[in-house]
């Protein structure tokens, strides 16, 4: 994950497959992470699961997802277990290290989750304000320092297509682990909040 040591910025874009968008049937997830000159960096791509967790339980699906370079190596796994509210992933280097966390807290008007570290330390907050569907601050001792957001993709994506396009903004002087968690982050949020509506 070195190449997100020097980012301060980046995008994530949601691939999907003509079979997908003429169907309807939902398959594995796959997005792109490109960086602020437009250079794709990362692949992610969910693993295959059982096909009848994905057409019953839709977003709320136990997934494992890798995350690779685009020169095909792993870098990264990311592992979400079933959870009906508190959802959660984990996340692991290639050789089995657990970097940390992400857990959704309950809250009435808000949608709060905790960024741990690998011993459950909180290193950040993110909360989605009510008012701000597509928005999701992150914050550091009680500051803002970051953000996730859903962008628009145009009306023709949006109405004929569920792929989700984010950008994340990143804490100043952050380090590359607490960076892919951030962008670990992103991908849970995918899921809880704008694959529920497809």
């Amino acid at each position: 994950m070195e190449r997100l040591q020097y980012l301060d910025a980046l995008a994530v874009r949601q691939k999907k497959e003509w079979g997908e968008i003429l169907t309807g049937l939902e398959t594995c997830n796959r997005y792109a992470v490109i960086d602020a000159q437009g250079q794709e960096i990362y692949h992610v791509a969910e693993e295959p699961g059982m096909m009848l967790s994905r057409l019953f339980l839709k977003a709320w699906r136990p997934f494992k997802m890798s995350i690779s370079s685009i020169e095909g190596q792993a870098v990264l796994n990311i592992d979400r277990p079933f959870r009906w509210y508190f959802h959660e992933v984990a996340v692991f280097t290639t050789a089995g290290e657990k970097l940390g966390t992400i857990r959704r807290e309950f809250a009435w008007l808000q949608r709060i989750y905790r960024v741990l570290d690998h011993d459950d330390n909180q290193v950040f907050r993110i909360v989605g304000p009510f008012i701000h569907p597509w928005t999701f601050n992150v914050f550091q001792n009680g500051q803002q320092v970051g953000k996730i957001s859903k962008r628009w993709s145009g009306l023709g994506k949006e109405m004929f297509t569920d792929a989700d396009n984010f950008g994340l903004t990143f804490p100043a002087g952050t380090d590359v682990k607490s960076k892919a968690l951030l962008l670990s982050a992103l991908f849970l949020i995918d899921f809880v909040h704008f694959e529920t509506s497809k």
